[in-house]
């Protein structure tokens, strides 16, 4: 047995070695983590992306961190000193939020080719924080050119003399409210201008003063003849379901939010928004956390043409802030949208977005409250008063909430 048995042992021992030599050879990769909201049909055009990284960059390999709850996870990771390399910036308080905390790398990236006020937002005093990466315009009414006829008005006013039912869901987990906290945000943008927008996403205009009440009871006239019953338990992106099956007829917010069946977006339009009206728009940014090499070369990929016109070239709805980015099918919902962002109208971000977050959260809350029946007055004194104790600091100002007009 022992003549039999060292051979064995001397084959194993040098079949070991040469597997460990192998291995040897071959260097392990360096991971990249990205911390991301996306998930499904969002999350597998993202994927796309960065299997083209990884083919341009063999020796990379990027872990995304998937969460649907995405800004406590990451304020938890960063205050843990535990952050991922890169991760998604949804809103500008975010971007102002961790520039300010000295959490942020500066980075040497190029924004010429980003759409204002995309790129302004990106930037801080000359320097960058953060790559733009998706967009969205929220100023739109959707409806079915097949069922609602003549196309619906332009202007909020002629929305309320001509009621129709609206697609009402508030509902969104612990945010639940903001979409129609975004809808108040629009309204007040389209009738009393940018500049009072600016004032009350500051905080140096009250809730309670005459404009922002007006946007609020202008709301409530709006979705007088819709189905509130339920509007603070249906998940928003359910409520567009209804135009399906005429339940109601327009719904307000970005294309990316209506949830319409694959390939059935195409039959639904928005109404035209009149000439010069600032459009409310929002963006996901990417911003990196540590000094890693790959997650530079990573974050100056994700700002390139190439890795956004991939972005938009897959299944699903996305806008790309890059201004050489070209949309396969130039009459897609997804190209008439993307030609807002440069067909002359002023673009601002969401207010709520900008706003303190505790003062975001009782705007929600209020939101559901006035959609119950709440009584205006109250509710917005009581914002006053949250924007008093909590909605100040002495923090450096953000960067821009509006951008000018964009051209083609």
């Amino acid at each position: 047995m022992t003549r039999l048995t060292a051979p064995l042992v001397r084959c194993a021992l040098v079949l070991g070695l040469l597997l460990a030599a192998v291995g040897c050879g071959k260097a392990a990769k360096d991971q990249v983590t990205i911390m991301v909201p996306w998930t499904e049909t969002e999350f597998q055009a993202f994927y796309a992306v960065i299997n083209d990284f990884e083919d341009r960059y063999p020796a990379i390999d990027v872990v995304p961190q998937v969460t649907r709850d995405l800004t406590p996870q990451l304020d938890a990771a960063v205050a843990a000193k535990a952050a991922p390399d890169l991760a998604v910036l949804a809103s500008v308080g975010a971007i102002t939020k961790f520039r300010n905390d000295k959490v942020l790398e500066d980075l040497e990236v190029g924004t010429a080719a980003f759409i204002r006020p995309f790129r302004d937002l990106a930037m801080h005093r000359g320097d960058v924080y953060a790559v733009p990466v998706k967009a969205d315009v929220k100023s739109l009414v959707w409806y079915d050119p097949k069922v609602v006829v003549p196309a619906p008005p332009s202007t909020w006013p002629a929305l309320v003399a001509d009621p129709e039912p609206w697609c009402l869901g508030l509902a969104s987990g612990p945010t639940s409210g903001w979409p129609g906290a975004d809808w108040i945000a629009d309204i007040l943008l389209a009738e009393e201008g940018i500049t009072t927008y600016k004032d009350w996403a500051s905080g140096a205009r009250e809730w309670s003063s005459d404009p922002v009440a007006r946007a609020w009871s202008m709301w409530h006239d709006v979705i007088e003849e819709s189905d509130r019953s339920q509007a603070s338990t249906l998940k928003f992106s359910k409520a567009s379901k209804g135009m399906a099956d005429s339940t109601c007829s327009l719904s307000h917010g970005a294309l990316s939010a209506m949830d319409f069946a694959p390939g059935k977006e195409e039959k639904y339009t928005y109404a035209r928004p009149r000439e010069g009206q600032p459009l409310e728009v929002s963006a996901d940014f990417v911003g990196q956390f540590t000094t890693s090499e790959h997650a530079t070369t990573l974050i100056k990929y994700l700002a390139t043409a190439k890795a956004q016109q991939i972005w938009v070239d897959q299944p699903g709805f996305a806008l790309s802030p890059h201004k050489k980015v070209i949309y396969p099918d130039p009459d897609s919902a997804e190209a008439r949208t993307a030609q807002l962002l440069r067909s002359g109208h002023p673009l601002c971000f969401s207010a709520a977005d900008a706003m303190d977050p505790d003062v975001s959260a009782a705007f929600y809350r209020a939101v559901l409250e006035y959609v119950k029946g709440g009584e205006l007055r109250p509710l917005l004194e009581s914002l006053d008063r949250v924007q008093e104790r909590l909605g100040n600091d002495d923090s450096p100002p953000s960067a821009p909430l509006c951008g000018p007009p964009n051209r083609p």
